[in-house]
């Protein structure tokens, strides 16, 4: 292929430049996807529980929450007619379900009047006088369902609830309210909080970073390749490397039929850095082209001396990414597919496209280029060495400082929490995180988990045993830091029972009589609207829904939420059956799920990465060698982790396959030169070299092959450190773990992997071992 793109450079770059452009046609198709949902297949046991839920008690996917908050309180004329006006105005915006709306002037109060039940809007109108608004007090304090709902306990915070219409865009819906409240230019403060505000803007700002920030970092990576080269051609060909890869990948992914989510949409920069594996061909045809003064035979040595390390280091890099195909969560196996596919993508044009465009760079060009490549008098290259040089020279202690940082990394990963929160995905200063923090401090919660509580029987729900169970549940849930309020059918009964009985507080309590039950709910059911019994309790009276909010959206929240369910059971017994449902339940499913992929994918990159590293060394003892230094480099990584209290979530447990592959590049590129340095230099000495030679073939290896790991780890991280200045936490996390994972493996690779050949060379070297 090599020789075939030397000889016949204009064909292979216009057909490279027509795939392309194919490629390129699929673009405009692009859709993105955003939804937790789709993070599980629609047959997994959550997805189709959770759907059977909303089904059965008429429940809305999305909800958001909007607060208004004012410090002089909220029960005064001019704030309520705000609300009021702004209740109105929510209720016209498209996606909004109009009907259900839960305000001040939309949510259902129960009274009496004239000895007839009666369920109503709660503040029709916004109250005139001093009276009117000592009633409306009264109303909203005396009502328990209402407290920590949609007013807080020091009258200071007052809710709107929005349930959104499926397929609404709960930004789009988030955008016009806050325009609303821009025109009405009041006092108050507003906050807009809940998961589909928090996805969708994610979803938009993910796109806006993908189009800002995949170019910044090509743009990066060109001028740290033009400043480490000196050639404007060959830095743009580079480039087009990279570029193209990304085409083809995203072309694919788009006529596939795929929508583009938060994974998928970091694999331009994911690809533009595993694409700066093609600097050891740069890296070696300058120091080849100062031997030989000939182009092409520089460009066929080149690639003859490269070939197997280049192949072997793309189908790691490939397989680890691969090994995510075969996860749970759906946007994880899209990303892996796409990113393999770029990465076998991007070594064909390595050898293709890369050495056709060698061939029309002018020969005094990489003259000039190439006089800094020499391994004498290149500061670079005697930095290297000299750090190879303390490895090999002294082993013992460059490997008790790595086992003595291994240690601490141990203590450190004993410390990882696994968690996922989106509102986290944001930094905390956002709007979508303060207004969530703000809301959470004042009433239930923005997270909404929901128990289902099942019997095998029509009607049991109506026996007091069965409500006084739910009650008593309730306040058990209650006790939990991170529940803030809960709401069920037993509320609704002891509020009627109470306002039948001209609001007698002793009265606040279920009914001793299912039938007492069943009249309360038949009356209720005449008056509220449909929605208000419909949510809480299923027509054949056998199920019932318990609301949870939830002060956090945390999965750790949810899981002591049922472990408190598990622990109520026991200590009381009852035909009810309890199953979580909901929003909350659904990120601890996929939260768990993230943990056993990372598991499992960790240890099947584990493996795969090391037979390839036994394949390509074609011996088990040199791929344990290779294996040492990116393996102490992840475990570092993750041991600041837990030291630093970072969650461990779904960035970091996908990036923890991939660092595997990315890593043992350097490996594979330090032992492959050194083990043929040895084998071109010093003959049949090669099987049994003696410790003076085999530091030398060591620190010609740092110093030449090792220049090339060098400036792969600076491309590397010149590329990913673009991605710590995004406003996004993920992206952040992303390109701060990338930075250090391969600065830390080239040192490894340059400083620790020598002392390991000289420590273990008798062991390497017996019989001929290499």
């Amino acid at each position: 292929m090599v020789e075939l793109s030397v000889e016949h450079p204009r064909w292979v770059v216009f057909l490279t430049v027509l795939i392309t452009l194919g490629f390129l046609t699929q673009l405009p198709k692009v859709r993105t996807d955003t939804n937790p949902k789709n993070m599980l297949p629609k047959t997994s046991d959550v997805r189709v529980w959770n759907d059977e839920v909303e089904r059965d008690f008429g429940l809305y996917e999305d909800m958001i929450a909007v607060g208004v908050a004012a410090d002089q309180g909220v029960l005064n004329i001019e704030t309520l007619e705000n609300i009021h006006k702004l209740t109105g105005e929510i209720v016209k915006i498209k996606g909004v379900a109009a009907r259900d709306v839960s305000g001040f002037s939309t949510i259902d109060n129960v009274t009496i009047e004239n000895g007839v039940l009666k369920a109503g809007p709660l503040m029709p109108e916004v109250p005139k006088t001093d009276g009117e608004l000592a009633a409306l007090r009264k109303a909203l304090f005396k009502n328990p369902m209402f407290i920590g709902r949609i007013i807080s306990q020091d009258e200071k915070t007052a809710a709107i609830y929005i349930p959104l219409e499926k397929g609404a865009n709960g930004k789009a819906v988030a955008d016009e309210i806050k325009k609303i409240v821009q025109e009405q230019k009041t006092g108050e403060r507003y906050y807009i909080a809940g998961d589909p505000v928090a996805r969708d803007t994610f979803g938009s700002e993910m796109f806006k970073l993908m189009a800002i920030f995949a170019p910044i970092a090509g743009l990066v990576m060109f001028a740290v390749r033009y400043f480490m080269f000196g050639d404007l051609f060959l830095s743009i060909a580079l480039m087009m490397d990279a570029i193209i890869a990304i085409i083809w990948s995203m072309g694919l992914l788009i006529a596939l039929g795929f929508p583009i989510h938060i994974m998928s949409s970091m694999a331009p920069v994911f690809l533009m850095a595993i694409a700066t594996d093609s600097i050891h061909i740069f890296n070696e045809f300058y120091f080849r082209f100062r031997e030989k003064k000939d182009k092409k035979a520089a460009i066929i040595e080149t690639m003859r001396a490269l070939s197997r390390p280049v192949r072997y280091t793309a189908l790691a890099t490939a397989a680890a990414f691969s090994v995510l195909l075969f996860m749970n969560i759906i946007p994880v196996r899209v990303f892996g597919g796409l990113v393999a596919f770029g990465t076998m993508a991007l070594r064909i044009l390595s050898f293709s496209f890369i050495p056709a465009m060698f061939t029309f760079v002018r020969e005094q060009n990489i003259q000039r280029a190439s006089e800094g490549e020499d391994i004498a008098a290149g500061r670079t290259s005697r930095f290297l060495g000299s750090l190879a040089a303390l490895g090999s020279r002294k082993p013992a202690i460059v490997s008790l400082a790595v086992l003595a940082l291994f240690v601490f990394s141990a203590a450190g990963m004993t410390r990882i929490t696994v968690n996922n929160n989106m509102v986290r995905w944001f930094k905390a200063g956002s709007e979508v995180r303060v207004a969530d923090k703000a809301l959470n401090d004042a009433l239930g919660g923005t997270s909404l988990a929901y128990v289902v509580a099942v019997s095998q029987e029509d009607d049991y729900i109506k026996t007091p045993n069965a409500l006084r169970f739910i009650e008593n549940l309730q306040r058990h849930l209650e006790k939990l830091p991170v529940v803030g309020k809960t709401t069920s059918v037993a509320d609704y009964v002891k509020r009627i029972n109470r306002v039948l009985h001209n609001d007698n507080p002793a009265y606040d309590r279920v009914p001793d009589s299912q039938e007492t039950i069943g009249q309360y709910l038949f009356l209720f059911g005449l008056s509220a609207k449909p929605s208000d019994l419909d949510n809480v309790v299923d027509y054949p009276y056998r199920r019932a829904n318990i609301w949870v909010q939830l002060k956090t959206w945390d999965a750790q929240a949810m899981r002591a939420v049922i472990k408190a369910l598990d622990d109520y059971k026991k200590t009381n017994p009852s035909a009810l059956e309890l199953k979580p449902a909901g929003i909350a339940y659904f990120n601890l499913v996929w939260n768990d799920e993230v943990l056993w992929d990372m598991i499992y994918g960790f240890i099947a990159s584990l493996i795969i990465v090391f037979v390839i590293l036994a394949f390509n060394f074609r011996s088990v003892k040199w791929a344990v060698v290779g294996y040492a230094p990116l393996l102490f480099t992840v475990l570092l990584i993750y041991g600041f982790i837990g030291f630093a209290g970072k969650d461990f979530d779904m960035p970091i447990s996908v990036l923890s396959c991939l660092a595997l592959g990315m890593a043992v590049d350097f490996a594979i590129h330090f032992i492959s030169r050194f083990r043929q340095y040895l084998a071109q230099v010093h003959g049949q000495d090669r099987l049994s070299p003696g410790k003076e030679k085999l530091i030398e073939a060591l620190l010609w290896t740092a110093a030449r092959p090792g220049k090339g790991i060098l400036r792969n780890a600076l491309l590397f991280v010149s590329a990913f450190s673009v991605m710590m200045l995004a406003p996004l936490t993920p992206y952040i996390t992303v390109g701060a773990f990338i930075v250090s994972m391969m600065t830390l493996s080239a040192l490894m690779t340059i400083l620790f992997l020598p002392a390991l050949v000289v420590m273990l060379r008798g062991w390497l070297f017996e019989q001929g071992g290499i």
